[in-house]
């Protein structure tokens, strides 16, 4: 499904990544852990296409095809999904409008029929209740008057609407208290399948309790410097991220 090779990237004269080699196929949950700076949320970013960011070196490919090269909407179009750190709100633009404009729009580009906003609310109304959210907040602005739980909640709502192949978690749990985070958490697992793959970003272990990766990779200074199982997110758990910042692939990629 993604095949990141030798990514390097930069943010003006800032080198943020520094050599990335990702792979995830179909049906695999992947988390990235590290650091603040180490550049979670810029691979994040770059794989969606948020302007700013420039690719120095390196290529990704989704189904075989050159990520790089595509606008961030066909990329959307084409079955990838970025969730936000920090959800905005949009004044002025419904929530159910919102929706309903993207579906359809993914609808249009793999030759389905549209759906109108009665059949649409239906189906809104079904994917609610898997992320356990008041149908109610849909008639309200995006994410107007949302609590940060909320607007986590929200974000899952449109992955469960759009229905991605890949889904890019960008800090699903920073900010939740527990409740918060086990409701997003299980919203996730939900929508897990053998046909969708998710790569989720996160600081802490504590979301993988309850959404449980294939595959753990540490970040660190740009560059994956340890994968493993679950059992490597405890291991940064118990130890923090000061081992690995140790580590000679970490001392290669700050150019120690």
């Amino acid at each position: 499904m993604l095949n990141v090779h030798n990514l390097h990237a930069s943010w003006g004269e800032v080198d943020i990544l520094n050599g990335i080699n990702l792979q995830i196929k179909t049906g695999e949950v992947h988390a990235i852990m590290g650091p603040n700076g180490s550049g979670k949320s810029t691979l994040a970013y770059i794989l969606a296409g948020k302007p700013g960011y420039k690719v120095t070196q390196g290529e990704a490919t989704f189904y075989g095809q050159n990520l790089l090269s595509m606008a961030p909407e066909v990329r959307a179009r084409a079955g990838l999904f970025l969730s936000f750190q920090h959800p905005s709100v949009v004044p002025g633009v419904r929530l159910d409008q919102f929706l309903r404009a993207g579906f359809n729009a993914i609808q249009k580009s793999n030759g389905h029929d549209e759906l109108d906003p009665l059949k649409f609310d239906r189906l809104l109304r079904k994917k609610t209740k898997v992320v356990d959210m008041d149908h109610a907040m849909t008639k309200r602005a995006v994410n107007d008057g949302f609590s940060g739980g909320e607007r986590k909640r929200n974000e899952i709502l449109q992955m469960a609407v759009l229905e991605p192949k890949l889904t890019i978690l960008d800090e699903p749990d920073s900010g939740l208290d527990v409740d918060a985070l086990r409701t997003v958490a299980q919203s996730i697992n939900q929508l897990r399948s053998p046909d969708n793959s998710i790569l989720l970003v996160t600081h802490y272990q504590r979301i993988l309790d309850y959404v449980i990766p294939d595959f753990v990779h540490v970040l660190i200074n740009g560059r994956i410097v340890r994968s493993g199982g679950k059992e490597l997110a405890l291991e940064v758990e118990d130890q923090g991220y000061d081992g690995f910042e140790n580590s000679p692939e970490a001392a290669l990629s700050s150019g120690a």
